[in-house]
């Protein structure tokens, strides 16, 4: 601002300098004379031109003033514009970081329990397995991580509740109930998506068959599927596996595994293969066939078991949303291959549900039948049904009123019967 008032008064002593009055002094000094009219009224008009100069000098003034506030001003709001963006771009760091957190890490889990009554008899004498209570008969914790669009992992913990009366010659002999509960590792595995006809998992994974029928089924919470209630099978294992569509309908997987189940993850000299191949000719609609071949994790460097199992599955099934139905089929041979004597059995399983409702009331049945031995005691037979409601409490949140109903015998020293009768819950979270 000095700056603009020095260069106005230098402007001003200009004008004085090349003004009349300048020029009167100068020739006063060289011929002096009375002062006229003239020399007064150009005084006047100097005064005037001075005032008019003072006039214009404070008006530049003030508008120098104006100019520096409104610099200042738009100053201090670049700075506040500048701090804005720096805050917001610090927010949105931490909100991406926060969005990858959750887009790229999932954490889940699934509950079944059941309160029921259970009645059992073996050869006429009621066990000790007959009572009523509340169980959890599994607990899934389950943790995803995706490391970008090909690569993931999954580690699913299975906790299992146990209840059993020790016989005279255990540790805990005194005829009372032991309670255990058991924590295994049923999925750890890294998965390589490559393309939709290839994905491969190499860990602890679902096998081929097992969860495979699950969903089509859709009452895993109610009772395992066939061959898993059996122990032919089992959901998971420990290995590779590798699955996809074919597209066309066609579908695959195929597993080389350990052969002892997710439970045993032991060594073994060789490895069991199971696999399975589909068709869906609509997207409600399933046929698929599928096998195992292997020694079951027995075979070890001092030990070649006199068996290979081997068995063959096959299953056809409809799921709507209104209407469910199927039926599953195995073949299993020399199944427990330490056995020196072969044997095979067979069994099938059909289930079907109706939609009573369209809020989720569901009413359901389910028949089993199974001949477990027929080489060594062909008479020994399993009949399995059950019959429930399903009632949906809210999303992830549903419970069944189920009758079951197990008769095991042989015609001979093995009669067992089993009735159950209570309700059985799923909770998904």
């Amino acid at each position: 601002m000095r700056s603009h008032i020095l260069a106005v008064a230098v402007v001003a002593g200009l004008g004085l300098a090349s003004s009349p009055y300048a020029h009167a002094q100068s020739s006063k000094k060289a011929k002096p004379v009375a002062a006229t009219s003239s020399t007064a009224t150009e005084i006047e008009a100097l005064k005037a031109q001075l005032a008019a100069m003072q006039s214009q000098i404070q008006q530049l003034q003030t508008q120098v003033a104006q100019q520096e506030a409104q610099s200042d001003a738009q100053s201090e709001v670049n700075v506040v514009q500048a701090q804005a963006i720096e805050a917001s771009a610090a927010t949105t760091t931490k909100v991406d970081g926060l969005s990858k957190l959750v887009n790229d890490n999932k954490i889940g889990g699934r509950i079944f329990f059941d309160l029921t009554s259970v009645d059992q008899k073996s050869n006429g004498v009621k066990t000790n397995s007959t009572g009523t209570g509340f169980d959890v008969k599994r607990f899934y914790l389950t943790f995803d991580h995706k490391f970008n669009d090909i690569w993931s992992a999954n580690i699913t913990t299975d906790a299992q509740y146990f209840s059993v009366t020790p016989g005279p010659g255990s540790a805990n002999g005194d005829g009372k109930r032991a309670d255990s509960v058991e924590v295994f590792i049923k999925k750890a595995y890294v998965q390589g998506k490559f393309d939709d006809a290839f994905t491969v998992r190499v860990g602890a994974a679902d096998m081929p068959w097992v969860p495979f029928v699950e969903k089509y089924y859709g009452y895993r919470y109610v009772e395992n599927t066939l061959i898993d209630r059996l122990s032919y099978g089992t959901s998971a294992d420990w290995g590779v596996h590798a699955f996809g569509d074919l597209g066309a309908g066609f579908n695959y997987a195929t597993s080389v595994v350990s052969g002892g189940g997710y439970r045993n993850p032991g060594r073994s000299k060789g490895m069991d293969w199971e696999g399975r191949l589909g068709f869906a000719p609509t997207p409600e609609t399933i046929i698929a066939i599928g096998g195992y071949t292997g020694e079951r994790a027995k075979e070890t460097q001092n030990f070649d078991p006199p068996q290979t199992a081997k068995r063959f599955d096959a299953m056809a099934a409809y799921a709507g949303s209104k209407f469910r139905a199927g039926v599953e089929y195995f073949q299993a041979k020399n199944w427990a291959v330490t056995n020196t004597v072969e044997d095979k059995a067979d069994g099938y399983s059909g289930w079907a549900n109706v939609a009573l409702t369209d809020g989720g009331i569901n009413l359901f049945a389910r028949y089993d039948k199974a001949k477990l031995s027929k080489d060594v005691d062909p008479n020994l037979e399993e009949t399995y049904y059950n019959l429930g409601v399903e009632f949906p409490v809210t999303k992830g949140f549903k419970l069944a009123t189920v009758y079951k109903n197990t008769h095991r015998d042989n015609d001979r020293n093995i009669d067992t019967k089993t009735s159950e009768f209570g309700v059985w819950g799923d909770v998904s979270f």
